[in-house]
Order: structure tokens, then C-alpha cells, then sequence
């Protein structure tokens, strides 16, 4: 943005400065044209006043930015104008023509500058008009007054067009320099935004990394907890049987083991492997049958390729629901059934015949499930009441109808 504004200032003041210059070659000009003839008629006191006249012309041109800053109106416009067009006559008329000419094309250019182009052309018209008034009158020249300002005519109109381009220039630098300005504040916004969003993303993966844990470790845990609780029952009066469910429990605790450096190693990666979901279930089906609840699995309509993520959380839905089943219905049975009769949705159902509650669990597997299903744009639905068993339901929309083989 600096280097921008610097060079702005740069251009301008160097194309200001060289109009300026050229007003003094015309003045250098228009005095060494007249004391090196006989026909220069002004007297020392005109020249001095020539002089002066043109030190008030030169800073006016110089300083006209400071000035419309103060006076931006059409009257600040019109006195400013109406002076130097005054101090062209002036000077015209004191020292006559030679390059005085000159002199007035730093106006022209200011009048591109500031006034609109409707106005700008009484200007231009008032410049040439001076020129010749200020000769006919004071030399008595008239034909020749006519021909000086049609010949300096092309020279105001050049001047014109190359400040018409400066003009420009100049607004496509300050354009440039907004559009600057505009893309930093909108990179310091993005800048938020992407903080704001990796904080988003964090606590989304913490909460996602909360559910893993729990889903895995109190799955395992729980299983492992009724093996161990069966077995020190059966230890004093069935040896075999003891021993039979304390190898589950060892089985189910390397198992647990793998799942966690699973889930440390690659969050990411789904428990299912390669496993459709129907056998993945099925696989969980039969751990809840070893704590001896009878559990049974149904599949209506006929099964249809899901995506990763959908089977996922019909998966941890699944798991979650037969774990609390063990935990905490009571339950002497369950029943899991997935549903692809709809082609819009498909729905798992666990329902369980404990003791029920009288109002739906807060815990944090429950609200696991929730989040997960809902961020499918899914609904999760649990019905319960005392001594009337426990329903858990999740639907989600099928991202893929297409049916498999």
C-alpha cells in the first residue's frame, strides 16, 4: 500500500512539475523575444508587475489541491478559475504574446482535473479568447490576434488530451489502491475465519475423538465386566464355564486393546474394515448373545450400498444401543433390526424388554448418537417407560439408492 501511494505521488508531482517548468520557459521566452526587439512597449514597472502577476499564477497552479480542499464548491471552482484566467490576461496584456502562451497550458490541465467535462470547455474557450482580446487591444493586432489563437489552439488541446490520460491513470491508481484495501481487510476477515474455523474444527474432532473412545473402550469394557462378573458366579460350582467365560473376556479385552491403537493410530478408519454393515452388526449381535441376552438381528428390504459415513453411524448407533442394554436394562432380551424398505432413508431399531426408565437418558453415548446421526441430517428417536423396556431408533437419509447385488 505504500510503495502504491508513493508512487502516486511520484507521477503527479513530476507531470505538475513540468507543466510548471514549461510556464517558465514561456516567460523566459516571451522576455528575451521582447528585450531583444524594438517592439516591447511595457515599462519596467509592467514587467515587474508580470513578474509578480506570475510568482500568484504559479503558486495558485501549484497549490490547487490545497486550495479545492478548502473550497470544493462550484463557487470555490469559479473564483479559482475566473483569478488565473484574469492573471493570463494580465500578464498577456503587459508583456504581449511571444511564449506566453505558454503559461496557460498548466490551466487547461487543471481544468481536467477538477471540472467536469461540460465545464472544462469554457475554460478552454476563455483562454483562447484571452489571448486574443489582450493582443487585439493592446497591440491593435486583430488579424494577427485571430491567427496566433487558432495556432496555439492544437498545443491547449494536446495538453488537454495528455491530462485527460493522466486522469485516468490517476483513477485506476486509486482504484487500485481501494481494491488494495478491500483485499486486506478481506484477507484479515478470511484470517478470522480460518482461526475461527480451525477452533471450530478442533473442538468437532475432540468431541468426535470423546465419542470414539467411549464407543470403543465402553463397548469392550462392558462386555469384559459381565464375563468377569459370570465367571466369579460359575467359579465355586462350574469350573469349566468359568473358564470358558473368563477366555471371552480375555478374547474381548485384546480385542478392546486393538481397538484402541486403532483408534490412536487412524481416528478416521472405520471398525467395519471391509465388512458390509449387515455382518458388522451381525459381529456385535453375537458378542451380546456370549453375556447371555438373547439378542436377534432382522434386515428388512433388500440391503443397498451406503457411504462410509452412514454405515459408520449406523454402526456406533448399534453398539451403543446393545451396550447400554447390558449396562443398564436388565434385560433378558433384544432385538436389532435394520430397515431398507424406504428408498429415502434407512433405519436401525434396538429394543430391549428391561426395566426401562421414566424419561430418556442424558448420558454422553446417547448424546454420541444424536450428534452423529444429525450431522447425516438424520433423526434419533427413544421411547421408554417403567417395567416397559427401552426403544432406540435412528434414521438417516441414503446419500446412494443404488440397490447392490
Amino acid at each position: 500500500m505504500f510503495k502504491l501511494r508513493q508512487m502516486t505521488f511520484d507521477v503527479e508531482t513530476k507531470g505538475r512539475l513540468s507543466l510548471l517548468i514549461v510556464v517558465v520557459i514561456g516567460y523566459l521566452v516571451t522576455f528575451l523575444g521582447a528585450f531583444s526587439s524594438d517592439g516591447y512597449q511595457g515599462t519596467l514597472s509592467e514587467t515587474v508587475l508580470a513578474l509578480l502577476l506570475g510568482v500568484v499564477y504559479v503558486l495558485l497552479e501549484w497549490y490547487d489541491e490545497a486550495y479545492f480542499h478548502r473550497l470544493p464548491g462550484p463557487g470555490g471552482k469559479a473564483l479559482y478559475f475566473g483569478v488565473q484566467i484574469g492573471l493570463i490576461y494580465a500578464i498577456q496584456w503587459l508583456i504581449g504574446p511571444g511564449g506566453v502562451w505558454l503559461v496557460s497550458l498548466p490551466l487547461a490541465a487543471t481544468a481536467v482535473y477538477w471540472l467536469s467535462p461540460l465545464w472544462r470547455w469554457p475554460v478552454y474557450a476563455a483562454i483562447l479568447f484571452g489571448m486574443f482580446v489582450s493582443l487585439g487591444l493592446r497591440y491593435g493586432y486583430w488579424e494577427s490576434a485571430v491567427f496566433f489563437a487558432i495556432s496555439v489552439s492544437p498545443a491547449i488541446f494536446f495538453v488537454v488530451i495528455f491530462a485527460e490520460q493522466g486522469v485516468r491513470e490517476r483513477t485506476a491508481r486509486h482504484r487500485a489502491e481501494e481494491l488494495t484495501a478491500e483485499l486486506a481487510a478481506a484477507n484479515r476477515q478470511l484470517s478470522a475465519y480460518a482461526l475461527q474455523a480451525e477452533e471450530l474444527a478442533i473442538t468437532q474432532e475432540r468431541n468426535r475423538l470423546a465419542r470414539e473412545i467411549h464407543d470403543n473402550l465402553g463397548h469392550y469394557l462392558t462386555v469384559v465386566n459381565v464375563q468377569i462378573a459370570a465367571a466369579k458366579v460359575l467359579l465355586g460350582s462350574d469350573t469349566e464355564r468359568a473358564v470358558a467365560a473368563l477366555d471371552k473376556a480375555q478374547a474381548l479385552t485384546q480385542e478392546g486393546l486393538g481397538a484402541v491403537r486403532q483408534s490412536v493410530a487412524a481416528l478416521r478408519e472405520s471398525p467395519l474394515g471391509q465388512r458390509p454393515l449387515p455382518e458388522a452388526l451381525a459381529d456385535l449381535v453375537r458378542q451380546s448373545n456370549n453375556t447371555g441376552i438373547v439378542t436377534e438381528m432382522a434386515v428388512r428390504g433388500r440391503p443397498r450400498q451406503l457411504t462410509a459415513a452412514e454405515q459408520l453411524t449406523l454402526y456406533r448407533v448399534a453398539q451403543e444401543g446393545l451396550t447400554n442394554v447390558r449396562k443398564h436394562a436388565r434385560a433378558s432380551r433384544a432385538d436389532l433390526t435394520l430397515d431398507f424398505s424406504s428408498p429415502e432413508h434407512v433405519c436401525l431399531t434396538i429394543v430391549d424388554n428391561g426395566l426401562g426408565r421414566e424419561r430418556e437418558g442424558t448420558g454422553f453415548g446417547l448424546l454420541g448418537i444424536r450428534e452423529r446421526v444429525h450431522a447425516l441430517g438424520g433423526e434419533v428417536w427413544v421411547e421408554t417407560a417403567v417395567n416397559q423396556g427401552f426403544s432406540l431408533a435412528a434414521r438417516i437419509p441414503t446419500a446412494d439408492e443404488e440397490e447392490t447385488g
